[in-house]
C-alpha cells in the first residue's frame, strides 16, 4: 500500500510519485471494467459487474486500510483490493472467468461471478490464519445490502477484543481491538430494510464501523428520485449524527453518541484522501461509527452487462458523467499542478492498456489449459473406442464436434464422454472401460472443484468431534430443564473467554426462559448483552464476531421470528465456507426455540423451510434440554455453524442433571432410539418425541410394538443409516413431525426411502403425520387440534398395522 497523500512530511517528489502511481492503478482498474465487459459481450465470460467509476475513493480509503483491518463490501470494491494487495487484474479475469483453481482464484476458485472478493482467512488444513496481521475482506454476496449485518458484527468485535481483556491473550486474531471494518454500499442499496437496521445497530453499539456510500444517481436504472427522500442519503441520516452538546443522563442521549458524517465528491482525489484520513483516526481512536457519503460518482458502463446505461440516461447526464469522470478530473488535477505532463500520462495510460491485455490473456489462458488438455485425453479415449466397437462412426462425429469447439467447457467434456458410453453401452472394449475409469475420476475432480466445502473439511469438523457420554451420579438429582441448561452455559462460559452470547432479553434478565440467569453478573455485560429487536443484524453480529476468531451464541428469541434474519442466514452464512472453497468460517450457533407452546407466532415449526434455505448450517433439535446442552457443548468444539431448536414446553419439565455439565458431548447426525419394538417404526424429533412416547403406551396395549426413533438432528440427517436397519425389523413406517405437510416429514421420507435404500424394506405404505396446513390456533385445543396429537400417531399407526395385517389388526373405524 502506498503511504497517506496528506502526509505534510514528505517532499514532493515522494508525493508526486505516489499521486502517479495511484493513478496509474486507478487507470488499469478502469481498463480492466472496459476489457471485461467486452469478455462478455464476446462470450468468453457469462456476466460482468464492474467498478468503473468508482476508482479513485476506493484508493483514497484503501490508504487507511491496515493489517487486522476487515472490508466487508460489495461488487463494485475492485479497485480497494487492488489498492491493498489483496487481488490483482489477473486475478479479476480469473474470477470472471469461473477459474475453479483456488491459487488462480483465491477470492472464491471461481465459484462466485465477478467482483465478488474475499482473502482467505485460514490455512489449507482449516486453521486461523494469524488475521491480525493481514488485511483482511469478508467474501462478498450480491443481495443488496447484504454485506450490511455482517459489517456490524465485524466492527462490534474489535469492541469486544478491545474493551475484554481476557481477549487480550489472543493476538493472531486483534491487537487489542485496534481494527476498523470497512463497509462499502451503492447508494441505492440504501433503500434496504437491513441496511437500515444495521445503521441503528452500529448506532446504538458505537463500534468502529466505517460505511462509504457511493452515490452515482442511480440504482441499476432507476434515478435516486425513486430511490432515496430527498435524494440524499446523508441528509436523512443527519439526525444520526452525534452531538457533542447533547444532555447526558439514565434517559436521554449520551454526550457524543451516534455517527461521524463526512461527505466528499468521487471525482476529488485530494478532498477524498484528506476526507478518509481525517474520518478513520477518529473510527479507529474513538471506536465510533462514520459515514462517508461521496457523492457525484459516475458508472461509465451503467449497471452490468445485462444492459446499457444509454437506454435510461438523458444526454446532458451522459455528458455530465464524461466530464467528471474521477479519472478525468484526477488527469486535470495532474496536470494543472504540474504532478506529470500529459505526455507522461499519456505514455503511462498506454502501458497499462497493454499490460491489463497481457494479464488478461494469460489469465484466459491459465483457465483453458487445463479444459483443453481434459478435452484432448477424452478425444483420445474416443478415438481408441471408434476402432475397437461398431459404433465408430457415430463415435468419430462426437470427437470431432468436441475437438471443434473453440472455447470448450467441462461440461462439454462429460457430454461427450457420456454420448459415447450410451452408444456403446452394449460393447465390450478395453479403451471403452478406461474412458469409464477416467471419467470416474474426472466427476471426482469436478466434484472438488463445484460441489465440495458446503461443511467444513478440518480437524474441527463437527462430524469429527468425539463425543461424550453423559454422567450421572449416584444419587438422582432432578432440576427443571431451564436450571441444567443454565449450569452448562455457566461451565462453558468459565472455560471459554472467547465465548460470548447475546440476544433479545438474554443479558439482564437471563433470556425469557432462564438459559442465562445470573450469567451477566457473573461474566459481564460484554459477554452476555441484550440486544435490540432487529433479528437480521443479532445473525450479523454473531457472523462478524465468528469471522474474527469469536465463539458467539446469537438467541433469536423465538424459531418463528428466524424469517427475520433468514435471508442472512441463507445467502451469507450458509453458502460461507462454500462460496470461499474454505477459505473462510463463521462457527456462528443461532440458539432458538420453537415447537408447541400457544398462538401463531409463538408455536413455529417451519423445519422445511429452515433445511431447504441453510444447507451449509447444521440443524439440531433436541428433545429436551440435557440433549441441547450436549450439542452446544459439541458444536462449540467445532468450527461449524449451527441452529439449535430447543422445546418451548421442555424448560420447566424435570430431567435429571448431569455431573459432567459442559464436557459432555452429544454426536451430531446420530439418532437415539427412545423404545425398541418389532412391529413399526416410528421416526420423530423434538417436541414431538413425547407425544409418541404417550402414544406408544396405547398401541402397546393394542398389541403393537413400536421402535421409536428420536433423529435429533435434521442436518446431518442419520449418518450411520440406523433407519434402515430398524426397518429391516420392522417394515413398517411412520414419520410423525409437527411441521406443515410436506415441510421436514417430506425430507425425512427422502433420505430414508431414497438415501438409505429403505423402501425395499417397508411391508406397508409409508406415512407422515404432520400439522395441519395452517399456523397453530391459540389455546390447548388450538394446539390439539392443529399439530399431531397422541390419538393422531395411534390412529395412523393402527392404520399401517391394519393395511399390513387386517386379520390381526382390525381397523379402529368401521
Amino acid at each position: 500500500m502506498s503511504e497517506t497523500r496528506t502526509d505534510k512530511s514528505i517532499d514532493f517528489d515522494t508525493f508526486r510519485k505516489t499521486v502517479i502511481a495511484d493513478y496509474r492503478m486507478a487507470f488499469e482498474s478502469r481498463q480492466a471494467s472496459l476489457t471485461g465487459r467486452k469478455e462478455v459481450l464476446t462470450g468468453k465470460a457469462k456476466f460482468g459487474i464492474f467498478g468503473d467509476g468508482k476508482e479513485i475513493a476506493q484508493i483514497a480509503m484503501a490508504k487507511q486500510f491496515l493489517k487486522g483491518d476487515w472490508r466487508s463490501g460489495y461488487y463494485r470494491d475492485q479497485t480497494f483490493m487492488f489498492a491493498i494487495g489483496e487481488s490483482d487484474i489477473k486475478k479479476f479475469f480469473a474470477q470472471l472467468y469461473a477459474n475453479p483453481d483456488v491459487t488462480a482464484e483465491p477470492a472464491s476458485a471461481g465459484r462466485s461471478m465477478n467482483g465478488h472478493f474475499s482473502t482467505r482467512s485460514l490455512n489449507e488444513d482449516g486453521s486461523w490464519k494469524k488475521l491480525a496481521e493481514q488485511y483482511n475482506s469478508s467474501s462478498d454476496i450480491s443481495p443488496t445490502a447484504g454485506q450490511m449485518p455482517r459489517l456490524v458484527g465485524l466492527a462490534w468485535a474489535s469492541k469486544l477484543f478491545r474493551n475484554n481483556t481476557a481477549l487480550h491473550q489472543f493476538t493472531q486474531f486483534s491487537n487489542q481491538g485496534n481494527e476498523v471494518a470497512f463497509g462499502t454500499i451503492g447508494d441505492a442499496s440504501t433503500s434496504e430494510g437491513i441496511f437500515w437496521e444495521s445503521i441503528n445497530a452500529a448506532g446504538v453499539l458505537q463500534v468502529p464501523m466505517a460505511i462509504s456510500v457511493w452515490d452515482d444517481g442511480y440504482g441499476i436504472s432507476v434515478p435516486a428520485k425513486y430511490q432515496t427522500t430527498k435524494q440524499n442519503i446523508s441528509e436523512i441520516l443527519s439526525g444520526f449524527e452525534r452531538n457533542e452538546n447533547a444532555r447526558q443522563g439514565p434517559d436521554s442521549q449520551g454526550r457524543g453518541e451516534g455517527y461521524i458524517i463526512l461527505r466528499g465528491k468521487g471525482w476529488d482525489y485530494a478532498g477524498l484522501c484528506e476526507m478518509y484520513e481525517k474520518g478513520i483516526a477518529i473510527c479507529r481512536k474513538e471506536q465510533v461509527p462514520v459515514l462517508f457519503h461521496i457523492q457525484e460518482m459516475t458508472q461509465p458502463q451503467g449497471h452490468s452487462t445485462s444492459g446499457s446505461h444509454e437506454r435510461y440516461k438523458s444526454k446532458e447526464r451522459l455528458a455530465w458523467e464524461e466530464e467528471f469522470d474521477c479519472i478525468v478530473k484526477m488527469r486535470e488535477w495532474m496536470i494543472a499542478g504540474a504532478i506529470a505532463s500529459a505526455e507522461e500520462l499519456d505514455e503511462l495510460e498506454a502501458e497499462a492498456k497493454k499490460m491489463v491485455s497481457t494479464l488478461r490473456r494469460q489469465a484466459w489462458e491459465d483457465f483453458m489449459g487445463p479444459v483443453k488438455n481434459e478435452m484432448k485425453i477424452a478425444g483420445e479415449y474416443m478415438e481408441r473406442i471408434a476402432k475397437e466397437t461398431s459404433q465408430g462412426a457415430f463415435i468419430e462425429k462426437v470427437r470431432e464436434e468436441l475437438i471443434a469447439s473453440l472455447e470448450p467447457a467441462r461440461r462439454e467434456v462429460v457430454t461427450a464422454i457420456k454420448k459415447v458410453l450410451y452408444l456403446t453401452r452394449s460393447e465390450t472394449s478395453s479403451a471403452r472401460d478406461e474412458m469409464q475409469q477416467w471419467l470416474s475420476g474426472y466427476e471426482a475432480l469436478n466434484a472438488d472443484r463445484y460441489n465440495s466445502y458446503l461443511h467444513s473439511q478440518s480437524a474441527e469438523s463437527a462430524l469429527k468431534v468425539s463425543p461424550v457420554a453423559v454422567n450421572y451420579s449416584e444419587e438422582v438429582v432432578m432440576a427443571d430443564g431451564r436450571e441444567i441448561m443454565q449450569a452448562n452455559f455457566d461451565a462453558l462460559f468459565a472455560n471459554d473467554p472467547r465465548l460470548l452470547a447475546f440476544g433479545e432479553d438474554v443479558g439482564k434478565i437471563g433470556d425469557v426462559n432462564q438459559g442465562f440467569a445470573g450469567l451477566q453478573a457473573k461474566y459481564g455485560e460484554i459477554r452476555i448483552s441484550d440486544t435490540g429487536i432487529r433479528e437480521t443484524t443479532i445473525v450479523g453480529q454473531g457472523i462478524g464476531a465468528a469471522l474474527r476468531g469469536l465463539k458467539p451464541i446469537a438467541e433469536i428469541q423465538y424459531l418463528d421470528y428466524l424469517l427475520y434474519g433468514l435471508q442472512t442466514l441463507s445467502d451469507d452464512l450458509a453458502t460461507l465456507q462454500y462460496r470461499t472453497k474454505g477459505g473462510q468460517k463463521a462457527p456462528l450457533i443461532i440458539r432458538t426455540r420453537g415447537h408447541r407452546l400457544e398462538g401463531i407466532w409463538h408455536s413455529g415449526s417451519p423445519m422445511g423451510m429452515i433445511i431447504n434455505a441453510l444447507r451449509g448450517i447444521h440443524i439440531l433439535v433436541p428433545r429436551n434440554m440435557t440433549q441441547a446442552a450436549g450439542f452446544y457443548n459439541t458444536m462449540l468444539a467445532s468450527d461449524e455453524p449451527a441452529i439449535i431448536v430447543e422445546c418451548l414446553n421442555g424448560y420447566r419439565l424435570k430431567e435429571r442433571i448431569p455431573s459432567n455439565l459442559g464436557a459432555f458431548r452429544i454426536p451430531i447426525g446420530v439418532p437415539e432410539v427412545l423404545s425398541e419394538g418389532t412391529d413399526i417404526t416410528i421416526v420423530t424429533y423434538g417436541s414431538c418425541c413425547r407425544i409418541v412416547m404417550d402414544a406408544v403406551k396405547q398401541l402397546l396395549q393394542m398389541g403393537i410394538s413400536c421402535e421409536v426413533i428420536d433423529v435429533q438432528s435434521l442436518l446431518p440427517f442419520d449418518i450411520h443409516h440406523s433407519i434402515h436397519a430398524s426397518l429391516e425389523k420392522t417394515g413398517k413406517l411412520l414419520i410423525v413431525d409437527e411441521d406443515v405437510p410436506g415441510g421436514a416429514s417430506a425430507f425425512i421420507l427422502q433420505q430414508i426411502l431414497e438415501e438409505q435404500e429403505g423402501f425395499e424394506l417397508l411391508d406397508a405404505a409409508p406415512r407422515t403425520l404432520a400439522a395441519k396446513p395452517h399456523r397453530a390456533a391459540y389455546g390447548s385445543d388450538g394446539d390439539y387440534f392443529s399439530k399431531p396429537s397422541v390419538e393422531n400417531v395411534v390412529d395412523v399407526a393402527t392404520a399401517i398395522m391394519n393395511e399390513y395385517n387386517p386379520g390381526n389388526h382390525p381397523p379402529v373405524y368401521k
